[in-house]
């Protein structure tokens, strides 16, 4: 289930009326899940800022660098440029060279491309490898035109699905989460949408709440408490136990928005999703990646292919409070999701289970924490 059947709704804005990235009208998300035999367990993602060619009609952009441990096709010229002229995939770790390739491939056929010669891809991953036979390195140019072909508004799956399938969280499966939060008229009125690509670790807590604590699964827990058996040690269905000791892996965090944004604003807007992270309990370890690429929408910032100057109409600084507000509590909720809709998954001769929600309701009840069953804190 999501976070709000659970009661758990974090912050103070309400949600759009999907709680997802595709409340921010025009975005579109599609997926490509790969599940082959006993040990294919991965995927595509894709996210797709508008309908028209991207790289005719591009959007400004900006990646935040939490933690570089990981592979971002394509964000260099994101950070010189400030623009998005492609779609944005998430995958696996090794398959994001393919992917961005099988992207290239896809955008040169597309109308109007026939004299391009330089295309920036921007392809993302997370390591699936404890789930997935990673070197197979399975992801193909098919899979990669699927998950941009399902690409729809509306509701986005969540959970073990397109480059989620092979994921780990905390020591329990992860996957893909979303989440939005619209600002009230009075503050704008924007919407700001987030999606992620859980696969990261620590000491996991939910609204405050130490979950990972009191259900013995968290980084370095051998070290704290070792003569206590974890839930993954005890676990009889496990043929080759996850160690979620370290509390690494990684995360991509993608946020859509609105609001009439540079790419300067939306490099600010990017780096509060970190802060969302960190309240899920992620100390961003030495072996995580953690990564934020936010894109407007917004046609006053839009920058056309080809054109001599561009006049544009964006927020000012002083009216970014109330944004980064928002893109905290849809990433702290996105992340929630993502664990809270996961299945439990065998593959690549393991088993990882999902985490196990009866016994989360009983630690946030114990610990206070309030259910709105979805509602806003006024109704």
């Amino acid at each position: 289930m999501r976070a709000r059947e659970l009661g758990v709704a974090p912050g103070i804005f309400d949600p759009g009326p999907l709680n997802a990235i595709t409340d921010v009208g025009g975005v579109r998300v599609g997926h490509a899940t790969v599940v082959e035999g006993d040990a294919i367990r991965t995927g595509v993602t894709a996210v797709l800022p508008h309908g028209a060619n991207l790289y005719l009609d591009r959007v400004p952009a900006a990646i935040h660098v939490g933690n570089g441990f990981g592979k971002l096709v394509g964000s260099t010229q994101v950070r010189e440029l400030g623009e998005l002229e492609t779609p944005l995939l998430l995958t696996s770790t090794l398959c994001v060279f393919r992917a961005a390739d099988a992207l290239v491939e896809w955008m040169l056929a597309q109308p109007g491309m026939e004299e391009v010669r330089s295309l920036n891809p921007v392809v993302g991953e997370t390591n699936d490898g404890v789930l997935n036979a990673i070197r197979l390195r399975p992801i193909t140019a098919e899979h990669v035109r699927a998950a941009l072909a399902s690409a729809r508004e509306g509701p986005v799956p969540e959970g073990c699905v397109g480059a989620g399938t092979g994921t780990v969280a905390f020591g329990w499966k992860g996957g893909i989460g979303t989440a939005s939060r619209v600002l009230p008229a009075s503050l704008g009125g924007a919407c700001t949408g987030v999606l992620v690509q859980s696969n990261f670790g620590g000491v996991l807590q939910v609204m405050g709440a130490p979950v990972g604590e009191e259900l013995g699964r968290y980084a370095s827990r051998s070290e704290i408490e070792p003569s206590q058996e974890s839930d993954q040690e005890s676990s009889q269905e496990s043929s080759q136990e996850v160690e979620p000791d370290q509390g690494g892996g990684s995360i991509l965090i993608v946020i859509a928005t609105d609001a009439p944004l540079s790419d300067r604003n939306l490099g600010r807007l990017a780096a509060r999703a970190i802060l969302g992270l960190s309240r899920t309990g992620s100390s961003a370890a030495n072996g995580s990646g953690d990564y934020a690429v936010a894109f407007s929408t917004s046609a006053s910032v839009r920058r056309p292919s080809g054109a001599k100057r561009l006049v544009t109409t964006e927020l000012a600084n002083e009216e970014m409070s109330a944004l980064f507000q928002a893109v905290i509590e849809a990433t702290e909720e996105a992340i929630y999701d993502s664990l809270f809709t996961a299945e439990t998954t065998a593959g690549n001769g393991r088993t990882v289970e999902a985490i196990p929600l009866d016994r989360v309701r009983e630690v946030l009840s114990r610990y206070g924490v309030p259910r709105r069953d979805g509602r806003s804190r006024r109704e």
